[in-house]
Order: C-alpha cells, then sequence, then structure tokens
C-alpha cells in the first residue's frame, strides 16, 4: 500500500547545487536540510528548485556548490504560519541524490508525475494576448493520512479541459517544475520579491474510479 501511495508522486531533476545547506527540521532525530538547485530549461532561463534533503542521504556539512546532481523524490508541501496566515511551501524531498559529470540540455532535467485530487474550483482566465491558462490546486495523497497540495498550471487546451474539472476529480499529471518570481505586497509603500513554485503541466489525464 505504501509503495502504491509513493509512485502517485515522483520528480526526477537535475541540475547545479547552488546554495549551502541550511537546516529545516528534525524527525525523530533525523535532521532535514534545504538547498538550493538551478535546474536549466530548454531555453537560456532555469529553475532554482529547493531541496529538502536528510542528513543521513548526504554530508549536509560539506560544500556542494558547483556540482551537478540528479536527485529522485517527491514534490512536497507544507503549511508555514507567518503574518497571521498559512503559506503554502513546496519543496523536492530527496529519496535518492546521484553526483553527475554534467547537466544535459533536455526536458529530461525536469520531470514530475503527479496522481492526485482537485481539491479547489480550477481558476481558468486568458492573458492579454489571448493565451488560454487554468491553474489547479492537487491534492496527492501521502502515506499515514497526509496529503501535498500542489499548484498546477496548464496552458490552451489543456486548459480548456481543465477549466470543466470539479473538486474531487482525480487526474493524472504530467510536466516539470518551475520557478516564478512575484511581488508580494507587505503593506501600502512596501512590497518584497518572492518566488512561487509550481508545476507547469506538459499531458494530463482524467482518472475513472
Amino acid at each position: 500500500m505504501t509503495d502504491k501511495v509513493i509512485e502517485n508522486n515522483q520528480v526526477v531533476v537535475m541540475g547545479e547545487i547552488v546554495s549551502d545547506f541550511v537546516f529545516s527540521h528534525e524527525i525523530f532525530g533525523e535532521g532535514f536540510y534545504m538547498v538550493d538547485v538551478n535546474v536549466p530549461r530548454l531555453s537560456d532561463s532555469s529553475d532554482v528548485i529547493p531541496l529538502m534533503v536528510s542528513e543521513r542521504l548526504l554530508d549536509v556539512q560539506e560544500d556542494y556548490k558547483g556540482l551537478n546532481v540528479m536527485v529522485q523524490g517527491q514534490f512536497r508541501s507544507y503549511n508555514r504560519h507567518e503574518e497571521r496566515k498559512n503559506r503554502l511551501v513546496l519543496s523536492v524531498f530527496a529519496r535518492e541524490i546521484e553526483f553527475v559529470d554534467e547537466t544535459p540540455e533536455s526536458s529530461k532535467t525536469n520531470q514530475i508525475y503527479l496522481d492526485g485530487y482537485i481539491c479547489k474550483e480550477p481558476i481558468y482566465r486568458k492573458t492579454p494576448l489571448g493565451r488560454e491558462i487554468a491553474d489547479l490546486l492537487l491534492a496527492v495523497n501521502r502515506p499515514y493520512g497526509k496529503s501535498d497540495y500542489i499548484p498546477c498550471i496548464c496552458w490552451g487546451r489543456n486548459a480548456r479541459f481543465a477549466s470543466n474539472f470539479s473538486v474531487g476529480t482525480r487526474c493524472e499529471i504530467w510536466g516539470r517544475i518551475q520557478s516564478r518570481e512575484y511581488m508580494k505586497r507587505i503593506s501600502d509603500d512596501d512590497a518584497e520579491k518572492r518566488v512561487a513554485y509550481e508545476v507547469s503541466v506538459s499531458k494530463l489525464e482524467l482518472v475513472e474510479e
């Protein structure tokens, strides 16, 4: 049963480590640390994706900046309470890490598969240039009654298709993890730059139950 649940959330990313390890939390004596990996896109841009790594998987005291890694794991979420509100924090939970000589410039450097349930009404819109977009929030089950809540963005025909999904609809999604900068208004006179993470969907299918 546990293996089946794990199969519903699969991530593979390849890229360059660009930060030091920063302590996140400890569970049953096992420490978890955050580190950033720069993952190239097919275009000249890239995504900086946060990894959560166990101290039992890697020596987190070492400096790995500039080294290329291939990471297999899951896209996880948790709610962090700040400013009297909950903020959804996303990262790739690393199950396996392998150092590689170089990062190939291909779509295989950033792949994700999710099997979950729509937990919020899809938001469908068009850009000023007429491009169709739909925002989804997917609940992906985890062992022991937990779930991860993953924001997903669909384009074109997929956006129109997904706009008709209702809450509770089960679907499979394939795509990549992307980072996006935005300005968060703190007060009338102040705003700060933040980074949001979401799944850019390349393919999605309904699952009949």
